[in-house]
């Protein structure tokens, strides 16, 4: 993928026309569908290769650890910690070399020179297969057990359940020595479930019509997990908006540092990853053994108060972004810039003004994806562990789907109420209503947040033992 980019970027007749998107002047040439299928199979070949990579990586990594062994368990939220530093690293050298390298060399060689970072990532992971523990899953599928689940609780709707929860179907575990599988108790929850595990006397056992307590349990916790998956997805379509956005506002700020020395707008989320880099250690050194001095919890916090402190942190973020753009405008307005050229007329206001948003966001991402990492992978059933941690990149993949939805629905149903044709309509920022869209995405996750304090509240968490 990354190959097929750097031969786009390199070759012209490959490229679309030049187009300047932040010129309010500007107009871009629509391009034809044949035109763009090349840009569009590397695009989709990344991707998918990137899916491999960030649905293996944090699970395998944590299969290194036991988690039944209290050292270790230690050791594996520390690696979780590392993962995000180590994402963080990765983030800055992306947002500075790279950055550089596409300004000043141009895209093809910043593309190239990842295809060949890629290729070397490769060569080292493989060189460490010696040292892996792999862990293999044994007997079928258990994917397959849990659709078998609901399709047995559907088929036994009819069937009443007995008042003792031991009457309900478990292999014998002294006969079953041999199966190398976790035998979970009952629990009080999602009792309709419960009906797949109905054993009758008049049919021969089918794995669609009767299921074990523990497949039951596993459906139940994958259940329960959802709806805590769910009230992550406005995080990550307000991170999206955050992203767009601030690079939009830092092309029309000044982005001096030191005396001739400017950062680049497109190197703006280097800001929250710098703090991060020294955030990240700082929790994990020394703010979670303190923390594990008070509550007792191995983690210091449980994962579910850990993703609730990022997403309330996230509305913060929020609003924050909306106070900085009330800012930014006033200056562009008492300045009688509103029709500026972003880059060539910057207003007289630094872009680390936009740096507070992002620092609160840092923050609140290093608290909810590494929560909900060790949240998935901790409470999924053994075989779905490593589909347990795609949850997160799922909840991400989703949020900026829906943060290009939400754009377009807001501008629709604000386009009579301003002059502009809505509050995100048109290229030129200084005349959108930006800091109105930050403040609706400040409640939207406010009210995330209150769902996710009931959701979190009545979770039960999976048995240990």
């Amino acid at each position: 993928g990354l190959a097929l980019l750097t031969a786009q970027a390199h070759y012209s007749s490959l490229r679309p026309p030049p187009c300047n998107v932040f010129d309010p002047t500007s107009r871009c040439e629509k391009l034809e569908s044949s035109d763009t299928v090349f840009l569009y199979v590397a695009l989709y070949l990344v991707a998918a290769g990137m899916a491999g990579i960030k649905a293996s990586i944090p699970s395998h990594g944590a299969d290194q650890f036991d988690e039944k062994d209290p050292r270790e368990a230690k050791t594996m939220s520390s690696f979780f910690n590392g993962l995000l530093f180590a994402l963080c690293i990765g983030g800055a050298v992306s947002l500075t070399l790279y950055v550089w390298l596409d300004d000043h060399k141009g895209w093809d060689v910043g593309f190239g020179v990842s295809a060949i970072a890629m290729f070397v990532a490769l060569i080292v992971a493989v060189l460490g297969w010696p040292l892996y523990r792999i862990h293999v899953v044994q007997g079928s599928s258990v994917l397959l057990e849990l659709i078998q689940v609901f399709v047995a609780a559907i088929r036994n709707r009819n069937l009443k359940l007995p008042e003792n929860p031991l009457e309900l179907y478990e292999i014998d575990k002294d006969k079953e020595a041999a199966l190398e599988d976790d035998f979970l108790p009952h629990r009080d929850v999602y009792r309709f479930l419960d009906k797949a595990a109905i054993k009758t006397a008049s049919e021969k056992p089918n794995p669609w019509k009767l299921c074990r307590v523990t497949q039951v349990e596993n459906a139940k916790i994958l259940l329960g997990m959802t709806p805590v998956f769910a009230c992550t997805i406005i995080m990550t379509l307000c991170l999206a908006q955050l992203q767009t956005f601030s690079v939009q506002q830092g092309l029309t700020m000044d982005t001096t540092i030191v005396g001739s020395f400017h950062i680049p707008p497109a190197s703006l989320p280097i800001i929250p990853v710098v703090f991060l880099i020294f955030i990240i250690p700082f929790y994990d050194q020394i703010a979670v053994p303190l923390l594990r001095k008070v509550t007792g919890h191995v983690t210091g916090i449980s994962h579910l108060q850990r993703i609730g402190v990022g997403l309330i942190l996230s509305s913060i973020s929020m609003a924050t972004a909306s106070i900085m753009e009330v800012k930014r405008k006033s200056v562009a307005r008492d300045h009688n810039m509103l029709d500026a050229l972003p880059v060539l007329q910057p207003l007289p206001i630094s872009v680390f003004w936009l740096s507070f948003q992002y620092f609160i966001f840092g923050i609140a991402d290093m608290f909810t994806y590494v929560g909900l990492l060790e949240f998935f992978y901790s409470e999924a059933p053994q075989g779905l562990k490593t589909v347990s941690t795609c949850f997160l990149w799922t909840s991400m993949a989703l949020g900026y789907y829906l943060s290009t939805i939400l754009v377009q629905i807001v501008n629709r149903a604000t386009k009579h109420i301003t002059n502009s044709g809505g509050w995100l309509a048109g290229n030129n920022i200084n005349k959108n209503h930006l800091n109105l869209f930050y403040l609706l995405l400040a409640l939207l996750s406010l009210v995330n947040f209150c769902v996710y304090l009931f959701v979190s509240s009545r979770y039960k968490y999976r048995s240990k033992n």
